[in-house]
């Protein structure tokens, strides 16, 4: 049977809400069972653990009142799926490999990155890196939503700001501030209001003084607004930009799929959609597939294509080239 020390590190990752760390520990005993001869034993516990990683039971228990706050999501997505840049790609990677292994960072006094600053244009990958943290750590996301964390009476979103730490604290997940720029605007703008300052200092104070297993993840589109202070509360900011040549190929290769004509003319089609974000090439791509499949067609051809990218310029005041 498992050792004393398995079974104390098994019920201590259990109690320290350390998913993964908990996961491996099982693994390890499964292993181990079956090196004894109990075979039956390590396919059991391997099997309980495989129906547990495919149970879509990861939702953050929350009371009515917190629901109107954070939404949470099992929908999310993988490493494979981001397209974005090399740099980008090999950071966030970097937040993972931390992640996974914090245990053996903490034996030498440090600490993985977990609080992430997300600065760039709309739809340009922001919500979609924080979707595939998710995914690869096996953590639920969640949603702080911020048009119902901010309120017009004094006091009230600083205290909402409290519960949503709290519930980083107790429940460990992905947590996102998308339009992070409603709470983190510059305290000394004149425009700026005496109740936001205090919002904002909570925000500060709060966390500093975080030590989770959450991953704290901060998004905004107007980086230049947000008050120095807080890019040092965070511990690693990553800058977005629209796709480039090789991310718009990729893109489309992805998008299309089963759809791509092949011989497509992708060089023409990389120069067409410059000037849209992922999120448009990606609709583009979306909407050329739909007419495909209306109109019979197998494949999604060039013409199709980038008539479909001229109505997403278009629609977006990006002109069409």
């Amino acid at each position: 049977m498992a050792t004393a020390d398995q079974i104390k590190s098994l019920i201590q990752s259990h109690f320290d809400r350390n998913e993964e760390r908990f996961r491996t520990l099982a693994l390890q005993l499964a292993a181990y069972e079956a090196r004894q001869g109990h075979t039956k034993l390590a396919r059991e516990i391997r099997t309980i653990i495989d129906k547990a990683g495919a149970k879509s039971n990861k939702v953050v228990p929350l009371n009515k009142e917190l629901n109107e706050l954070v939404q949470t999501s099992i929908n999310v997505n993988r490493l494979s799926e981001l397209v974005v840049t090399e740099e980008i790609k090999s950071r966030v990677e970097r937040i993972i490999k931390e992640y996974r292994q914090r245990d053996k960072l903490k034996k030498y006094g440090m600490a993985n990155r977990r609080k992430i600053l997300l600065v760039g244009p709309p739809g340009t990958g922001k919500t979609m890196t924080a979707s595939v943290l998710a995914g690869e750590l096996h953590l639920p996301l969640c949603l702080i939503l911020m048009d119902k964390m901010v309120t017009k009476f004094m006091g009230e979103t600083s205290v909402k700001l409290r519960q949503v730490f709290e519930i980083i604290a107790e429940h460990q997940a992905v947590y996102l501030f998308d339009e992070f720029d409603a709470i983190g605007t510059e305290r000394s703008r004149e425009n700026d209001v005496g109740e936001m300052r205090r919002v904002l200092n909570s925000f500060l104070q709060f966390i500093e003084q975080d030590d989770s297993q959450s991953l704290i993840v901060a998004a905004t589109n107007n980086h230049q607004l947000l008050d120095q202070a807080l890019f040092r509360r965070f511990d690693d900011v990553i800058h977005y930009q629209l796709p480039g040549e090789i991310e718009i190929r990729r893109l489309i290769q992805n998008r299309l799929g089963d759809f791509l004509k092949a011989n497509m003319e992708m060089d023409k089609l990389v120069k067409k959609a410059q000037t849209l974000s992922h999120a448009e090439i990606a609709m583009a791509c979306d909407d050329a597939i739909k007419e495909a499949i209306l109109s019979d067609r197998k494949r999604v051809d060039e013409e199709l294509l980038i008539m479909m990218i001229d109505e997403r310029k278009a629609a977006y005041g990006k002109g069409v080239i």
